[in-house]
């Protein structure tokens, strides 16, 4: 069994799969690092030499080689709903959690993120949030399990939801 984090960056993903992942005792794993770590590229880097097609392809890899590990908490880029194949993978063996928040809390998180490009051209960084969660948001709700606001909330909160969620057998 695993925990897997969806959701836009900017909704706290990777510092609540470090607390979860702290407090089961269990591996905490970055898909991004992992493409990252494969590649021995950053991300930008990826993206400027290949594009993103090939950035989805290396993440549709780490997703299947992750989908039959046990004791894993995955935290997985906000993309990695776009290809079914991804979730179709990871969800058998898994309680997936989409960790939401508006697009204000969003921005103020992201703001200063120098690690990913832009995924829309000619677009504000304000009008691509707007975009990429009107494209991304019913994949998302497809995918998961339980829907977390993060909204003006502490990553322990967050994390504490979800491990009551995740050792409730009725859930």
């Amino acid at each position: 069994m695993m925990i897997v984090l969806i959701g836009s960056r900017g909704t706290g993903k990777s510092t609540v799969a470090t607390i979860v992942g702290e407090h089961l005792g269990w591996q905490t794993v970055s898909i991004d690092g992992e493409i990252v770590r494969l590649a021995q590229l950053s991300i930008p880097e990826i993206v400027k030499q290949f594009g993103w097609d090939h950035f989805r392809t290396l993440e549709s890899e780490v997703c299947q080689s992750l989908a039959t590990s046990d004791h894993l908490v995955i935290d997985t880029g906000g993309g990695v709903i776009i290809r079914k194949e991804n979730v179709r993978a990871l969800k058998p063996n898994a309680k997936v959690f989409w960790l939401t928040a508006n697009i204000s809390t969003i921005s103020q998180r992201i703001g200063g993120d120098t690690q990913r490009p832009s995924l829309t051209e000619g677009k504000t960084f304000i009008q691509e949030i707007e975009e990429v969660l009107e494209q991304r948001n019913p994949l998302y709700q497809a995918a998961a399990d339980f829907v977390i606001n993060t909204d003006g909330r502490s990553t322990q909160a967050i994390a504490d939801e979800i491990l009551a969620h995740f050792s409730d057998p009725v859930s």
